[in-house]
């Protein structure tokens, strides 16, 4: 695979100009949107062969936010790329003063494996309404949904707009080797650090999506059945193999008892009493992966599941207690249906945990106290968050999603995709009218009438 060509291809694309072209992009998106729904049932079949995702969740956390975003773009393509004229300077009398959004250009997007179809086209639909090309990477871990999003891009954009390149980390590597004027990364901490170090090489600006121990907090006061029956749906969606679930919960000592019971109820509730014969609970996405989440339950304390099927990648849903911070289990991103439970008595055990770990990804407090949420939120740097729920923050388009610090660089979904593919150039048109005379040297004698006129700014 020649990658050095295939950029020179989206490269001569888009000096051509078309992708400028606003009515282009609506049109594009248009036509995505209507590919996208005309495989519908082969993006559901390619997930369930990927790591049994059920339909329902093929749909809602895949399609429906995909379509979501599609129809906004397409709805608000022209508003979104006009200039913006912001107040002027007295400095610059007279002026008139814009920004416009212009498209970067060439860039790169890489997928992850967990949700592979919306993590995918989420991105491309942002490059596609700023006006870039683009070059997918998809995960090598996920090939019936790879090959499928080869497909519908080929039958919907000219390969010099949009491309997709299949391949495993070698060519991600020759990918990240070349200049870029934007790349978009979706993934692990460790290899968002290997991408931000080799856009760092071109200085090409960058997002990156990645995840981290996303706390749960328990309070005294909560709705204890209600929070665990959201806090289980939040985790074991897709087997837990998703970057803003509860990686593990602090419950208020005196709830715990209460919650593991409610959280036990709510498994056998949503998956049966053995959930491995249940159709709506995903699969762990390869051996490696299964390894290494099995390696987390040796001499752990199980509340609740543990069972694992190598042959079926299958980890129950399982509720581990009695867990301290130096379990393996409290040193890593879980990613996996394995949900540690630890308690607090106070504010200060609070902090004592999460100061341990690097700013998360997500963040979720369940409590009826108003003063005990604003503490937390005002006390805490995470990247976005629920209170009362888990993970539905990422569904609504109006707010911008990702991390901060270690959990990620920049954030997109609805017009802040936009922003994000798109450069912010501001542009002062001056008057010629007048012109005064203070700002020239020599400035003799000037220096006191700057001080005046500086106080009215």
């Amino acid at each position: 695979m020649n990658i050095p060509k295939i950029l020179e291809r989206q490269q001569a694309f888009f000096k051509t100009g078309q992708t400028k072209d606003i009515a282009y992009r609506k049109e594009c998106l248009v036509r995505f949107r209507e590919s996208i729904k005309k495989h519908e049932q082969h993006i559901i079949d390619a997930l369930t062969a990927g790591f049994k995702k059920p339909p329902f969740e093929t749909v809602a956390t895949e399609i429906s936010i995909v379509h979501q975003e599609l129809n906004l773009a397409i709805k608000e393509v022209y508003k979104w790329s006009q200039p913006k004229k912001v107040k002027a300077s007295l400095l610059n009398f007279p002026s008139s003063d814009y920004i416009y959004y212009e498209p970067y250009g060439t860039t790169l997007i890489i997928a992850p494996w967990n949700y592979p179809f919306q993590l995918a086209v989420g991105p491309i639909i942002g490059a596609i309404v700023a006006g870039n090309t683009a070059v997918l990477k998809p995960s090598e871990l996920t090939p019936k949904t790879s090959e499928l999003l080869a497909k519908i891009i080929s039958e919907v954009f000219d390969p010099g707009h949009i491309t997709v390149v299949q391949g495993d980390k070698e060519i991600a590597q020759q990918l990240l080797a070349q200049r870029w004027d934007y790349i978009f990364f979706t993934g692990s901490v460790p290899v968002g650090k290997i991408v931000y170090k080799a856009a760092a090489e071109h200085l090409t600006p960058v997002t990156l999506e990645l995840g981290g121990k996303s706390p749960c907090i328990i309070d005294e006061t909560a709705k204890i059945q209600q929070a665990a029956r959201r806090i289980v749906w939040g985790k074991f969606v897709n087997a837990g193999q998703t970057c803003i679930a509860p990686d593990y919960i602090l419950v208020h000592s005196s709830k715990k008892k209460e919650l593991l019971t409610a959280l036990d109820i709510e498994i056998t509730r949503a998956y049966g009493a053995d959930p491995k014969v249940s159709p709506d609970f995903a699969r762990i996405i390869n051996e490696k992966n299964f390894e290494r989440l099995s390696e987390l339950l040796d001499g752990a304390s199980v509340f609740k599941g543990g069972n694992t099927d190598k042959a079926d990648l299958y980890i129950a849903p399982t509720i581990l207690e009695n867990v301290t911070l130096q379990d393996a289990v409290m040193q890593e991103e879980i990613f996996g249906p394995i949900l540690p439970v630890l308690t607090f008595d106070s504010k200060q055990d609070i902090e004592n945990v999460l100061t341990s770990f690097e700013k998360p990804l997500s963040a979720y407090v369940f409590s009826r106290k108003r003063s005990f949420k604003n503490w937390f939120n005002n006390a805490f740097s995470y990247g976005g968050g629920v209170m009362n729920d888990t993970l539905i923050h990422f569904i609504n388009d109006r707010l911008p999603f990702g991390g901060v610090g270690h959990s990620g660089v920049g954030s997109y979904h609805g017009a802040q995709s936009f922003y994000t593919f798109s450069h912010a150039k501001s542009v002062v048109k001056r008057g010629t009218w007048l012109d005064v005379p203070v700002r020239y040297a020599p400035y003799k004698g000037k220096l006191s009438i700057l001080k005046r006129f500086t106080k009215w700014l």
